[in-house]
C-alpha cells in the first residue's frame, strides 16, 4: 500500500458525515487513496446524506452498522459523547476491520473495550486545517496495532496535511495544542483585525493583514527552521515599535494565559476520557 500514486484495494467506512468526516474523504479521494465508490459513509440526517454523495461520489447509507460490514478500515468520525454507542453498535459487523478514532480525548483501550478482543485500534488527533489539506495529525496505536497499521494511518491522513506519530500518553497534550490550536490561531487573527479596525483600517484590510501575518510567519519559521525567538529578535529592533508591542504582551500575561488554556484543555481531554 502506498497512499498517493496507488490505490488501496478496500473499503473505508467512515462512520459521521461532518465536517471532519467530509475532510477526510474529501483528501482520501483526491490523493488517490480511494476511489470514491470504496467509501461508504454512515450518516443519519438525509439531506446531508444527499449533499455527501453529490459532492464526492462517495456511498452513503443510514446505519452506521451497515456500513461497517465488510469494511476494510472502520473510521469513527463522530464526537466523544457518543463515542461508546457507537462503538457498540457496530461491534458485531467489523470482522477483522482495522478502527481509527478521531474522538477527542478517548483512548484506545476505552474504546477496545467496547469491540471484540483482538481489534486494532488507531487513534487519531487531526484538525480543522485538514479541511483545506493543511492539517495536523496525531497517531497513535491502541494495544493491538500493529506498527504497519500505524504507519498506514499516517499515510492516509498524509493526504490530509502533516502527521505525527506520538505516544498515546502524549495524546491530551497534542490535542491541546494542534487539536484546540486553530481556535487559539483564529482568535489571534480576530483580535488584532479588531485593533487595526480601532486605528482606522477597514475590517478587510486589517483582517488580511492579520491572515498573512500569522500564515508567512508559520511558514518562515517552518521553513528556515528558525526558533521562534529567533524570528522575534528579527523583528523587535531596540527603542521600536515592535519591542514596545511585545512588552505590551508580556505586560498583558500573553504567555501564561496560553499556557493556562493548554492546561485547561488538557484537563476536558482528560475529562472526556473517563
Amino acid at each position: 500500500m502506498t497512499v498517493g500514486h496507488l490505490r488501496i484495494e478496500g473499503t473505508l467506512a467512515i462512520i459521521g458525515g461532518g465536517r471532519m468526516g467530509e475532510a477526510i474523504a474529501g483528501g482520501l479521494i483526491a490523493s488517490g487513496a480511494f476511489a470514491p465508490e470504496s467509501i461508504i459513509v454512515a450518516e443519519p440526517v438525509a439531506e446531508r446524506r444527499t449533499e455527501l454523495s453529490a459532492a464526492h461520489g462517495v456511498r452513503c447509507v443510514a446505519d452506521a452498522a451497515r456500513a461497517a460490514y465488510d469494511a476494510d478500515i472502520v473510521l469513527l468520525a463522530v464526537k466523544p459523547q457518543v463515542i461508546d454507542e457507537v462503538a457498540t453498535s457496530v461491534a458485531n459487523d467489523l470482522g477483522d476491520a482495522l478502527v481509527v478514532s478521531i474522538a477527542a480525548g478517548i483512548s484506545c483501550g476505552r474504546l477496545e473495550s467496547h469491540l471484540p478482543a483482538g481489534t486494532a485500534v488507531v487513534r487519531v488527533m487531526p484538525n480543522t486545517p485538514a479541511l483545506v489539506r493543511e492539517g495536523m495529525s496525531v497517531i497513535s496505536g491502541g494495544s493491538e496495532a500493529t506498527p504497519e497499521q500505524v504507519d498506514l494511518v499516517r499515510e492516509l491522513f498524509s493526504a490530509l496535511g502533516k502527521t505525527i506519530v506520538l505516544d498515546e500518553r502524549h495524546q491530551d497534550a497534542a490535542t491541546a495544542i494542534s487539536g484546540s490550536g486553530p481556535a487559539y490561531v483564529a482568535l489571534v487573527v480576530d483580535s488584532l483585525a479588531r485593533a487595526g479596525v480601532r486605528h482606522g483600517l477597514s475590517r478587510q484590510v486589517a483582517e488580511n493583514l492579520a491572515l498573512q501575518t500569522v500564515a508567512g510567519t508559520a511558514a518562515l519559521i517552518d521553513r528556515t527552521g528558525q526558533h521562534p525567538e529567533q524570528v522575534i529578535d528579527g523583528v523587535a529592533s531596540p527603542g521600536g515599535t515592535t519591542i514596545a508591542a511585545i512588552e505590551a504582551l508580556e505586560a498583558g500575561g500573553l504567555r501564561s494565559a496560553f499556557a493556562a488554556a493548554v492546561a485547561a484543555a488538557v484537563a476536558r481531554a482528560k475529562e472526556l476520557g473517563t
